[in-house]
């Protein structure tokens, strides 16, 4: 793993960022703490300072002397010292330090340095010049303060040097993993694009971002792969289907031109050639049909489709052959209207296509139900027959191009009814399923049930 991959990842800036943020903030708060406790500590000093002024302010020099005097006997704090100096600076009284070169008229109390025991100590205090000439000092010790801002500047540099150290560790974990997550999504798509498609991206731990991508990622090649297997299932059984009519056709001319000698043998040929022919273009319109469905082109046209006419429509049009066939054909549309957005001409196509293999697979004296039930969480139509159902493994291939069934054999049909349903369903959004029956089949279309919006396939509020 290279430095400038681990810089140039997204989590990495990510983690940097939130890094700098988090020392501004602290920055910031440490400053407001530090800024108010000096100005609590402050404060007291000054109250303190400014009561002891107001005591000391109306006595005399020899009050002054003997007050001194008492408390130096009976060990005053250090911390708190107070003395009396004469006009030239000398000590008369108090606690033994030196007086500072400070400006005596300042009446509030001031920050100032000077000697104490020969070493030089910092204070806080307030100096009165009295009557007699003396001056008066009234000071407090603000070493300890001074050592506490140390102290706190201390351990704001350690821990920001600490936590410095521990989120470029984290930062530098985290871009490590996410290069990890990339060189292994870039690995699995370089064997994809070398033609691997069941190889899917790795789908890592967690919940992140990039699990989500994966994901979605993981549905198209899903998507992908069943077109690119359905494109290779087309063009075998394209291969497969139009070989046996092209070889009928070829031998039925290759016979006109050896055994036909008058015009109604060659046109029985030509009828025959005609014939497969036509079937074969049949074929071809009916995969054109699927191709332009699927392409989507016809969804910004969609408006809003009553189910119930789409169903009665189609029910009328196959109510003939189902009488033909001896099949009872019935319709049950509910109580609650069904209307989504959607190609009438596609719906009515998908019905119908349903409705018309229903009949054909359905035995003489069987039965036909159209079911539209539209107070269901997801409304759905069904199309219920009682023929010979399909199998369970054949669930997922009748809905491939071209896929028959062996007991539809004997039908006539190229296998491309299911699949134009499967198109036109994906196109609107509908889920197509094969219900879970004894006998007969099952094909039920749902329906989104938003009541807003205009997703295809969305249910619309009955108006």
């Amino acid at each position: 793993m290279r430095l400038i991959e681990l810089v140039h990842t997204t989590s990495f800036r990510l983690a940097i960022a939130f890094l700098v943020l988090f020392a501004v903030a602290s920055g910031a708060l440490f400053a407001f703490l530090s800024w108010e406790t000096r100005d609590f500590l402050t404060d007291r000093t000054d109250e303190w300072l400014l009561r002891e002024v107001t005591t000391f302010s109306p006595l005399d020099d020899q009050a002054i002397t003997s007050r001194l005097a008492t408390r130096e006997s009976v060990n005053a704090v250090k911390e708190r010292p107070i003395s009396l100096f004469d006009p030239h600076g000398v000590l008369l009284a108090g606690s033994p330090m030196t007086l500072p070169a400070a400006d005596k008229t300042k009446p509030d109390p001031h920050n100032f340095a000077t000697l104490r025991a020969g070493k030089r100590a910092h204070f806080r205090g307030v100096m009165r010049s009295l009557p007699s000439g003396n001056t008066l000092l009234i000071a407090q010790d603000v070493g300890e303060l001074r050592e506490f801002n140390d102290v706190l500047t201390n351990a704001m540099i350690l821990g920001a040097a600490v936590t410095a150290a521990l989120g470029l560790l984290g930062a530098a974990f985290i871009g490590a993993g996410s290069v990890r997550q990339i060189h292994t999504i870039s690995d699995a798509t370089r064997n994809i694009m070398s033609g691997d498609l069941t190889q899917r991206l790795p789908a890592l731990g967690g919940s992140g971002d990039v699990r989500r991508l994966v994901k979605v990622v993981n549905s198209m090649l899903d998507e992908i792969e069943r077109l690119m297997h359905e494109v290779k299932g087309v063009c075998d059984n394209i291969a497969h289907d139009m070989r046996t009519p092209l070889t009928r056709m070829l031998a039925g001319l290759e016979r006109a031109r050896r055994r036909a000698v008058t015009a109604d043998e060659y046109a029985e040929y030509v009828d025959g050639a005609i014939v497969e022919t036509q079937s074969m273009l049949k074929t071809f319109s009916a995969l054109l049909r699927i191709s332009e469905i699927e392409d989507g082109a016809r969804r910004a046209g969609f408006v809003p489709v009553d189910m119930k006419t789409v169903v009665s429509d189609a029910v009328d049009l196959y109510e003939p052959l189902a009488e033909e066939r001896g099949v009872e054909l019935s319709v049950d549309f509910g109580a609650v209207p069904l209307s989504i957005l959607g190609d009438p001409s596609l719906l009515f196509e998908a019905v119908g296509n349903l409705v018309d293999n229903a009949i054909k697979f359905t035995p003489r004296g069987g039965a036909v139900k159209v079911s539209l039930d539209g107070h269901l969480k997801r409304p759905r139509l069904s199309v219920e027959d009682t023929g010979p159902g399909i199998p369970p493994q054949e669930k997922e291939l009748v809905l491939q191009r071209f896929h028959r069934g062996e007991r539809s054999r004997h039908e006539p049909g190229n296998g491309l009814g299911l699949s134009l349903v499967a198109a036109i369903a994906r196109l609107h959004g509908i889920d197509l399923s094969l219900g879970e029956q004894k006998t007969g089949c099952n094909v039920i279309l749902e329906f989104n049930s938003h009541e807003q919006g205009r997703t295809p396939g969305q249910v619309q509020p009955a108006s």
